[in-house]
């Protein structure tokens, strides 16, 4: 007999449920999940390989967020470029053939397999940071905000009080020199996504569908702590949001 998971009762579950506070949280949950999701193992492999409470490089890290269209990949994409840095993605190359798999399981399952994506990029960039700059696309702040958005119905008042642990980086997890958020105002990011013509994700499709999903999402990226996000208006010409991503770069971190 298959071992199930421990995904407890179906319908929104506690946040504490759901966001695995540490690497020991994921993987346990990983191999609770192993008999039955055979790519449960096989990210919980890769995580073991990496070495606990990895060190930031002396070159600086720099974390972009924000929803789809709001200019993330032209803008990681410019940095890159300019500052002859390293690209890093969330979830990373060596498990993100395993996203739809865990897309379709349920919350806490879900998120398990995003954050231990997160541990795992922590990896990649200790070692990426020792050599350059290193730009990140998305990482534990994305894992949070819609952990948060999707468990928590309602209007943005509905979501934890500011400074809930929820919005605490998790004390085991490298730590970026800067999360920089971009934001787009509504009709531009649809704007946006209907000139892409891309498939949307469920949750790209949800943001569009809900307007008080979207609004619990960017407030939930507001309220993170330690890091918090620093807000950018990716709403003018992607050479004045460049111009302004790369002031804030060189303001908070050493170049």
């Amino acid at each position: 007999m298959l071992r199930r998971c421990s995904s407890g009762p179906s319908g929104p579950q506690p946040l504490r449920l759901v966001l695995p506070p540490s690497a020991t949280a994921v993987r346990h949950r990983l191999r609770e999940c192993a008999a039955r999701i055979p790519e449960a193992g096989a990210v919980l492999d890769l995580l073991e390989r990496c070495p606990e409470h990895q060190k930031k490089g002396g070159f600086p890290v720099v974390v972009f967020e924000g929803l789809d269209a709001t200019g993330k990949t032209t803008v990681t994409q410019a940095v890159k470029d300019t500052l002859n840095a390293v690209l890093l993605t969330s979830p990373p190359a060596c498990i993100s053939q395993w996203r739809t798999v865990f897309d379709d399981e349920p919350a806490p399952i879900k998120r398990t397999f995003y954050a231990a994506g997160n541990y795992i990029l922590a990896s990649e960039i200790a070692k990426a940071s020792t050599q350059a700059p290193v730009i990140i696309d998305r990482y534990w702040h994305s894992t949070a905000a819609y952990a948060i958005a999707t468990q928590i119905t309602g209007k943005v008042q509905d979501l934890p009080s500011a400074h809930d642990q929820v919005y605490q980086w998790p004390e085991d997890l490298l730590k970026p020199d800067i999360v920089l958020l971009l934001t787009v105002d509504p009709e531009e990011r649809v704007r946006r996504l209907q000139l892409r013509g891309l498939e949307k994700t469920k949750e790209e499709a949800e943001l569009e569908a809900n307007t008080l999903f979207r609004q619990r999402v960017e407030e939930s990226y507001r309220r993170m702590e330690n890091p918090a996000c620093q807000e950018v208006d990716a709403n003018p010409s992607k050479e004045e949001v460049l111009r302004t991503v790369l002031q804030l770069i060189k303001k908070h971190c050493a170049l």
